[in-house]
């Protein structure tokens, strides 16, 4: 039986971190000043194998997941991570497998990805201009790269690709338009993230945030927009359409438009902590019962317990009050 929370939101979607390792340094993520050359990323040992991911993943499914993403760190840095899409693809009742990457890998990975039994795969691009996107990425790796990822993993089947762009006042919001003008008429979907407070590393700061109202306005003046219904309840982003029939947008607006209240999602670390939200301040250890020989039912009461008891609604009561958070870092989790 699907377990609710305190808010009566059942468990319906499943992220799992495969790494907390990234060759990009992002500033709004893993800045080079927190995450640089010294950073301690986890032990090999610590992080759960792939048979455990499974283990897990299967009682999920049993509580009623069904969307299942993984994520990292950069999830194509784990070695022979097609092997876990394979076995994860295999677990009745997981309808929908994909995966974030910053497609710095996706190219020599789709086809391989997409035999294992990937659906589809979401690409991080947040510039078309090579030193806005460097300087945002902070390795020097250019955007051409990553549209050839974004059209080789269409090629293997994995699309259409949906392309997260995280809009941060005075560094790309200006590009809003070509980016939605580059991808209009193709299959691909661009999706405009406000910047979020995720994590307490990335310096963010309200003034930052570019609201989701705006993105659209500034597309809808040269390229007509209209609503467009959610493709499922408790979708993330909220959907527009051209008017002229070439394709959809979305933009995601944690922070001025708040979707607490659809939130179906719960989020496993690389080493096997739950969280039952992306702005957590703590998880809870699912690896330890894993190795010290806890049955499935054990093991599935335990996550059934912890969902019943989530009351998480950070974006919708962010305030002074919870500036001083100890937010657990989205690398850590995924978005």
């Amino acid at each position: 039986m699907t377990p609710r929370d305190t808010l009566g939101r059942p468990l319906h979607d499943l992220r799992i971190s495969v790494t907390d390792r990234c060759n990009f340094r992002c500033t709004y993520c893993m800045p080079k000043e927190v995450f640089g050359r010294d950073h301690e990323f986890l032990a090999r040992e610590l992080l759960l194998s792939f048979e455990e991911i499974t283990r897990l993943t299967r009682l999920f499914a049993g509580l009623g997941v069904h969307k299942v993403r993984l994520t990292g760190g950069e999830p194509l840095l784990r070695k022979d991570v097609e092997q876990l899409v394979a076995m994860l693809a295999a677990i009745d009742g997981v309808e929908d497998l994909t995966l974030t990457t910053n497609g710095s890998l996706l190219e020599r990975k789709a086809a391989a990805l997409a035999a294992a039994g990937l659906d589809r795969v979401t690409v991080s691009l947040d510039s078309l201009d090579d030193a806005t996107f460097m300087k945002m990425n902070d390795v020097g790796f250019p955007v051409a790269k990553v549209l050839d990822a974004i059209e080789a993993a269409a090629a293997a089947g994995l699309g259409p690709v949906k392309v997260n762009v995280v809009v941060k006042r005075g560094v790309n919001d200006h590009e809003v338009v070509a980016l939605a003008r580059h991808f209009k008429a193709t299959p691909h979907v661009v999706r405009f993230i406000e910047y979020m407070d995720v994590g307490h590393t990335n310096g963010w700061r309200l003034d930052d945030v570019v609201p989701a109202a705006d993105v659209i306005a500034a597309i809808s003046a040269v390229m007509p927009l209209e609503p467009v219904a959610p493709n499922y309840p408790g979708e993330v982003a909220t959907r527009y359409r051209y008017i002229d029939g070439s394709g959809e947008i979305g933009v995601i607006a944690s922070v001025t438009r708040p979707f607490c209240g659809g939130c179906t999602r719960a989020r496993l670390s690389a080493e096997g902590s739950l969280y039952t939200c992306l702005f957590a301040t703590g998880g809870h250890d699912l690896r330890a019962m894993l190795r010290d020989g806890a049955d499935d039912d054990a093991i599935t009461e335990a996550i059934s317990s912890l969902w019943g008891r989530r009351v998480d609604r950070y974006s919708e009561i962010r305030s002074a009050a919870t500036a001083g958070w100890e937010k657990v870092e989205m690398s850590y989790i995924g978005g």
